[in-house]
């Protein structure tokens, strides 16, 4: 057992989104990934040109609805449904509190790889996908494809592995000291390394773009780029 930030004690290669995480999870990720909030305000200004009056839209791996909180305040005006999607229970409650003043938000306690989609015409990803086995992610990417309308869009952001050792060293090794200088020990910074080995399996950009396509997507643009951390907009 070990520290990895905000008071949560983790165990090496097990890192769980259990009620310790819920508690912390939007000041930990906040402090964690870099222009976290920022990134939530370019998904709302991006969902101005998919998200219209009678438009569905999900968000996989919804953690505390702050993303959706977002989104929902920005399309106030517009009669749309917004659904997001989370396995654990206790992050669906939180969700549940937090989003509770915006009608158009609802979440479905659910698994995103099985989960019964209706068409739809945004979807929203983010930090999720790195967390889904690597041998079915180009299931989720098929059944995410199908799901959007023609002219429907996918925001995704992940964690990105470099193309090659040499600058995988380095980012690593920048991410590490952006950390470090957000607070975090070196001790809780590779705790929370070691208890993501084997969870969280991020793909290069290029090994990304390669599940977008044999999806079915072909215009796709990288949106946000900060080290090792990419958004990816993809238009169907």
């Amino acid at each position: 057992m070990t520290k990895a930030g905000n008071d949560l004690v983790v165990e090496n290669a097990n890192w769980k989104f259990d009620a310790q995480v819920v508690e912390v999870f939007d000041d930990h990720v906040s402090k964690s990934v870099p222009l976290y909030h920022e990134t939530h305000e370019l998904a709302a200004s991006i969902s101005d040109f998919f998200i219209g009056d009678g438009s569905v839209a999900y968000e996989l791996g919804s953690s505390t609805g702050q993303l959706l909180s977002v989104i929902a305040k920005r399309n106030q005006h517009k009669d749309i449904r917004l659904v997001g999607i989370d396995s654990v229970d206790s992050m669906v409650a939180a969700a549940e509190q937090k989003c509770a003043p915006y009608k158009s938000i609802s979440f479905a306690r659910d698994d995103i790889l099985t989960f019964d989609y209706e068409k739809c015409d945004m979807i929203f990803s983010f930090y999720t996908i790195q967390f889904v086995r690597p041998q079915k992610r180009q299931e989720l990417f098929d059944r995410l494809y199908e799901a959007l309308n023609w002219g429907g869009a996918m925001l995704i952001l992940e964690k990105v592995r470099a193309p090659d050792a040499r600058f995988q060293d380095m980012m690593t090794s920048i991410y590490h000291d952006y950390k470090l200088s957000r607070g975090f020990s070196a001790e809780e910074v590779m705790g929370k390394a070691n208890s993501l080995r084997g969870v969280l399996e991020p793909f290069s950009t290029q090994g990304n773009l390669d599940l977008m396509k044999r999806a079915g997507f072909v215009d796709i643009m990288s949106v946000y780029k900060w080290v090792c951390w990419e958004a990816f907009l993809a238009i169907k």
